[in-house]
């Protein structure tokens, strides 16, 4: 009985007065498909179908009746239809009219109201109807989309819509309450009406309003006359021709240049000296002032301190360039000689120098020799700057490329071995090391991945550990506090102890890919190699009489039982009494090589043949 059933018959069914009953234990849902001795079944308890008896009379005599009743009716409209419908007869077309509405305006006395035009696009496809206002540039008031694509009424509250036959040239459409007058459409549109059988109108004109006045007023532009025209103009109109005084010059000296080289003493507090070229050209008597960048000199990169133009002995510096009536006296070549001085706007400039082309013309032309003169050679300065510690953000490459070029670039990357050893990855079974008691039987998953040398680790959790699992840390690349060098997958040995961080792990285990890693790259993973083992374990008879007396000793203290195998523990603790020093890693891959039967059991038979031993 269910705890609703107990509630008065007076209570309303509303929610707030029906409560979930506490003590139903079964809340599943019937299903109709199962799967029963690896079979699909279907429930039919709850199907319903109903009983025709002419149809079990029928079975019974095996002469079934015609299923079908009645004849099968022709479709209207196969895959391929015989009448399209409307959104694959009209994909894509639109119907597009021009029209406007009239707006008041208030507290403006220079205009009463304002003609705001309107683009109305009509889509045949699903008859529905978007309106959009052209920008007009310092109009005031909010223009785009004012309509949003969607079927519009002709009277609210009602639901007859605007279809395309409702459009028509110099008429109103009303849309929620707002009246829009067409005008005019484009030319697919009078062509699908012409089409229709329906003709368009003639389109009207778009009537004007003030501000459309007021604005062609103040875009007007009436360019003042100029009277450089009119002189050349009246010049040629009497009888003269067009004035070009240098043309003669410009064409005996076109590509010839004069350049000199030129020092500015910056005496500002920041000051220093700067070294420019200066470029004279005979052609129009200009000049152009470059400079001579140097390397790491700590400037801005500003190729040209005066672009190309005249330069003045004495500038007239006016508000308005141009407007005086003083005349200015320019710089020429007889003023350009090697140790004078040139003064570009109020900087003090020594010519020391000038190339071989300046040299000949001077000589030739002017008849005056240049000689350079001797400046004092700068010492060069050098600058130690110390590399900043590293501040954990991103790879330690990475920020050294803004400490040794103001453009870093980003470090390159390995490519052969990201290419080569990117499908390899070495997985280890660690334990943390701390120096908290309870952080030690924390157990984590170590990654190498020998393409870009990174390293991610995982925690593994058991049940009511209280220990969560999951990524314990990102995957990057990790430094070597003792050596100061990234981790590669030589660090990587059984038993070793790794520290990313702050903290510290004890590689216990490897998986099956990363031990046979191990085994092909003898040359990285010496531990790995059994052949170097067992020459490691033959070295220790140096300090017995003689090989076989090494041997047996070896024997007695690993199996003292005399059982012929043993475990991995007794192995280790015979060799620790033995004093003979084999890391984890080479005790394990030597227990892997001798375990004969699968059962993690060393054979000592095994082992005494392989160290040289004589078969029984």
């Amino acid at each position: 009985m269910s705890l609703n059933s107990q509630f008065p018959k007076q209570v309303p069914f509303l929610p707030g007065h029906v409560f979930s009953d506490p003590f139903k234990e079964n809340h599943h849902k019937t299903q109709q498909f199962s799967h029963i001795n690896g079979t699909v079944q279907e429930k039919t308890n709850f199907i319903h179908e109903e009983f025709d008896p002419n149809l079990m009379d029928s079975m019974k005599f095996n002469a079934p009746p015609n299923l079908t009743y009645g004849s099968r009716q022709p479709p209207e409209n196969d895959y391929i239809p015989r009448i399209q419908p409307p959104w694959l007869k009209y994909d894509r077309a639109v119907l597009r009219f021009y029209g406007y509405f009239q707006e008041s305006v208030v507290e403006n006395p220079n205009e009463n109201f304002r003609i705001r035009r309107v683009i109305i696009y009509y889509y045949l496809s699903d008859g529905t109807i978007h309106v959009t206002e052209p920008r007009v540039p310092n109009a005031g008031i909010p223009q785009g989309l004012f309509i949003k694509r969607q079927k519009i009424t002709k009277k609210l509250g009602k639901q007859d819509f605007y279809k395309w036959e409702d459009f028509q040239l110099c008429t109103n459409v009303n849309f929620y309450e707002r009246v829009f007058r067409i005008q005019d459409c484009d030319t697919y549109t009078r062509e699908f009406y012409e089409y229709m059988g329906k003709p368009l109108n003639l389109p009207e004109q778009m009537p004007r309003d003030n501000f459309e006045n007021i604005r062609e007023t103040k875009d007007l532009k009436i360019n003042p006359p100029d009277t450089k025209e009119y002189k050349e103009y009246f010049e040629v109109k009497l009888g003269g021709g067009h004035p070009n005084g240098g043309l003669n010059k410009y064409l005996q000296n076109d590509r010839k240049v004069l350049s000199f080289d030129i020092i500015w003493d910056d005496a500002s507090i920041e000051g220093q000296l700067n070294y420019y070229t200066l470029n004279y050209y005979l052609a129009d008597d200009t000049c152009e002032v470059k400079e001579v960048r140097k390397q790491n000199s700590g400037k801005d990169p500003y190729p040209l301190m005066l672009r190309r133009q005249k330069i003045p002995k004495a500038p007239i510096l006016t508000h308005y360039p141009g407007m005086t009536l003083k005349k200015e006296e320019f710089y020429s070549p007889q003023d350009l000689i090697c140790g004078n001085t040139v003064k570009i706007y109020g900087r003090e400039c020594f010519i020391y120098g000038c190339d071989d082309f300046t040299k000949e013309y001077y000589l030739n032309v002017l008849g005056i020799q240049q000689k350079p003169a001797t400046l004092k050679q700068e010492r060069g300065k050098k600058f130690y700057q110390p590399v900043p510690p590293y501040n954990g953000y991103g790879y330690e490459e990475d920020s050294l490329g803004s400490v040794y070029s103001l453009q870093p670039k980003p470090p390159k990357k390995d490519v052969r071995k990201n290419f080569t050893q990117d499908q390899f990855i070495l997985r280890f079974e660690a334990r943390q090391i701390s120096e908290v008691r309870e952080e030690n039987s924390r157990r984590f998953i170590i990654s190498f991945y020998c393409g870009d040398d990174t390293v991610q680790v995982y925690q593994t959790s058991e049940r009511n550990s209280g220990i969560w699992g999951g990524k314990f840390q990102e995957r990057s690349r990790q430094k070597n506090p003792l050596t100061n060098d990234y981790y590669t997958e030589r660090d990587f040995q059984l038993g070793g102890i790794v520290q990313f961080n702050v903290y510290k792990f004890q590689l216990m285990r490897a998986d099956e890919f990363t031990i046979n890693y191990m085994r092909q790259k003898p040359d990285v993973f010496k531990e790995a190699d059994i052949s170097q083992i067992i020459a490691k374990l033959r070295l220790f008879a140096d300090g017995y009489p003689n090989f076989d007396s090494f041997l047996l000793d070896l024997m007695k203290k690993l199996d003292k039982q005399l059982k012929g195998y043993i475990d991995f523990e007794e192995l280790s603790q015979g060799l620790l009494e033995l004093g003979f020093n084999l890391t984890l890693q080479e005790q394990y891959f030597l227990m892997r090589e001798f375990d004969r039967n699968g059962e993690w059991k060393l054979c000592m038979q095994s082992l005494w043949e392989s160290l040289g031993g004589k078969r029984a």
